[in-house]
């Protein structure tokens, strides 16, 4: 039996999440809070409050209360949902430049005014301090296809690169020319697909695109034109495909819309949509917890006993690939290789899972062997393929460091479920029982330097105060002499490790 596609759906009150598995093996996971706005796919008929010449930008009001900002080049330059060959315009350097040079001699204070109303759609969440980014080429994705709004031309997925079916697919899109202010993009998703499949994505595309510029047109900006589906919808729009075992739902109220979006997106096509009605909550029944949990470590093991280490930074997210225990193969170049591969793969598939975006840099295990370099890349280009967020594999150098983009629209899984930690200050460690200790006896050394024949209370954690009453005794021993003073150590178990609190009192 080959693999089997399923997607798990549990919906609570306060959040969403989703898992696309594999054979029970977690490949995809969703979390969305009731409490979030969906911005990242809105569309909104926002309003300019400012230009910006210096950064070629302006601020748009879209009704959030912090304004999105909209480069000149998302104005100038069409960006559709997948990288595609439009037709008529084979992807020659020229045609590969020109728009780049377009948008080069384009300034924004020609393109928009202040005041200025017009419709814009959110590409990227808002990030600290930044708004949401936005573009005026507005493109909405259905199951095989991507429809852009305000650009006529008709385009094929870079994807898709079979001469034989892109002849096919182009002769169906031909036929499928509908509006003369939008366009068409096949997606990878389109592979296989009759024309009857590509007319009802249409049907339905259309639909939205057409109520979109109904409520833009007789609203006053700023209003949200059409709203993102919620989290279960859109994993069904683009992670549903005919090899899909099943759907389970564990909410009733979830199971009925997202029956009622099945009718709508794919009339007539049967799909298993089950309700799930167990005791036992619907993720833990299907072993997917104790999955998710692991998506919170920063070692991954390998199936060989390597692993990969997982640390984000500010700038980007490092990944460093190790043997580990492993030394089963005949040498250490094998050994390296096998451990390689292994991590090209569970990194694309760590991307996926963590939706990590920005830049990546992957410092696998140096091989010698040129043919070895070139089979890794292989493996990490079809790896980083079944990713549907655009990645570009920038360089890979002799040294086996790999560096790598991926799209970055939404907050990554780890944003949405933790926050910085309040102890450590983001740095991931604390300070050790010996540092305390040492800080310790200084706090109690200054403390006694005006206050001598007092005593002194040195209230800390207990593995602290363990450490101060064996091995550093007999320096409190001599501060005690010196000072003519008595300090007792005292244990406080709900003192935070790094916590010191002095208290001086009279003999």
């Amino acid at each position: 039996m080959g693999t089997v596609k399923e997607i798990f759906i549990s919906a609570d009150p306060q959040e969403t999440r989703v898992a696309v598995t594999a054979s029970k093996r977690l490949e995809e996971f969703y979390v969305e809070r009731s409490s979030d706005t969906r911005m990242v796919g809105s569309i909104y008929k926002g309003r300019i409050t400012s230009v910006v010449p210096g950064i070629g930008a302006a601020f748009v009001d879209i009704g959030l209360g912090k304004n999105g900002f909209l480069y000149v080049a998302d104005i100038v330059e069409p960006k559709p949902d997948e990288d595609a060959i439009l037709e008529g315009e084979p992807p020659g350097e020229a045609q590969r430049q020109a728009p780049q040079a377009h948008h080069r001699r384009s300034r924004i204070e020609d393109i928009v005014k202040v005041n200025q109303e017009l419709l814009v759609q959110v590409v990227k969440e808002p990030f600290g301090t930044k708004g949401a980014r936005l573009t005026t080429h507005i493109s909405l994705p259905g199951r095989y296809m991507v429809l852009m709004g305000n650009d006529s031309r008709m385009g094929i997925s870079k994807r898709i690169e079979d001469p034989q079916e892109r002849g096919r697919l182009r002769e169906i899109l031909a036929k499928l020319r509908f509006s003369q202010d939008a366009g068409l993009i096949i997606r990878t998703a389109g592979i296989g697909k009759g024309e009857k499949e590509f007319a009802r994505d249409v049907r339905y595309l259309s639909k939205i695109y057409q109520d979109t510029k109904r409520l833009s047109a007789r609203a006053k900006a700023p209003v949200c034109a059409h709203q993102e589906y919620a989290l279960a919808q859109r994993v069904i729009r683009d992670s549903f495909t005919e090899d899909t075992h099943r759907v389970v739902v564990d909410s009733k109220e979830e199971f009925h819309r997202l029956r009622r979006f099945l009718q709508v997106l794919i009339p007539g096509v049967k799909v298993r949509l089950d309700l799930y009605r167990g005791t036992e909550p619907l993720f833990g029944k299907e072993g997917l917890e104790e999955q998710i949990v692991g998506l919170f470590d920063k070692r991954v093991q390998l199936p060989s006993g390597g692993s990969i280490v997982i640390e984000p930074t500010e700038s980007l997210v490092a990944i460093d690939v190790n043997t580990s225990k492993f030394t089963g193969r005949r040498n250490l170049e094998e050994t390296a290789f096998q451990v390689d591969q292994e991590a090209a793969v569970e990194v694309a598939r760590q991307l996926r899972l963590r939706d990590i975006g920005g830049i990546v840099v992957i410092d696998f295990i140096d091989l010698d062997v040129p043919t070895h370099r070139r089979e890794l890349v292989t493996v990490l280009q079809e790896a980083l393929a079944r990713d549907r967020a655009k990645t570009n594999l920038v360089s890979f150098s002799e040294i086996c460091v790999a560096e790598l983009t991926r799209q970055r629209m939404r907050r990554s899984v780890e944003t949405v479920s933790h926050q910085a930690c309040p102890y450590c200050s983001g740095r991931g460690t604390i300070k050790s029982a010996v540092t305390m200790a040492i800080e310790a006896i200084r706090q109690a050394k200054r403390a006694l330097k005006n206050a001598q024949g007092k005593t002194l209370e040195l209230l800390v954690h207990p593995q602290v105060a363990v450490r101060l009453l064996q091995e550093d005794r007999p320096s409190l021993s001599a501060l005690e002499a010196q000072s003519r003073s008595k300090i007792l150590v005292l244990s406080d178990p709900s003192l935070h490790f790094e916590q010191i609190k002095v208290n001086v009192a009279s003999q």
